[in-house]
């Protein structure tokens, strides 16, 4: 999991393993974040769609944008905060960067806090590289 803001800087990383649900996974990815406040809004995708999720971040002032999923029953939103939606690309972007690592890309490491390293020292070094210019 990673967090990023509007120019795609990594703000938060956190690994864990695959079987978790990713809503589940949010609370300890801003607990991970690099010394930053708590951002204003998070974006994700249909997977953030959930009740508990957007109590959790509101009692917390965080204002949850992600498309509803298409089963869902009540909707919760309008169109209108699904605009900013369209700047996930940002995301997707950054964690491009982070797949040109080859530590990064492919997981060799046996245990969870050496790769949890790698990727922290691949987000400094991402940092830098924006940093520099």
């Amino acid at each position: 999991m990673i967090m990023v803001d509007a120019n795609g800087t990594p703000l938060a990383v956190h690994t864990d393993s695959a079987s978790p649900a990713e809503v589940k996974l949010v609370q300890d990815t801003l607990d991970a974040s690099f010394g930053f406040d708590f951002p204003e809004r998070l974006i994700g995708d249909k997977a953030y769609d959930s009740d508990g999720l957007d109590a959790d971040l509101t009692e917390i002032g965080i204002e949850m944008i992600a498309p509803h999923r298409k089963n869902r029953k009540r909707k919760t939103q309008d169109g209108r905060p699904l605009r900013r939606y369209k700047r996930r690309w940002k995301v997707e972007r950054t964690i491009a960067w982070l797949q040109s690592f080859r530590r990064v890309r492919t997981r060799d490491e046996r245990k969870a806090q050496h790769f949890l390293g790698f990727v922290q020292l691949a987000c400094i070094l991402i940092l830098l590289r924006q940093i520099s210019g």
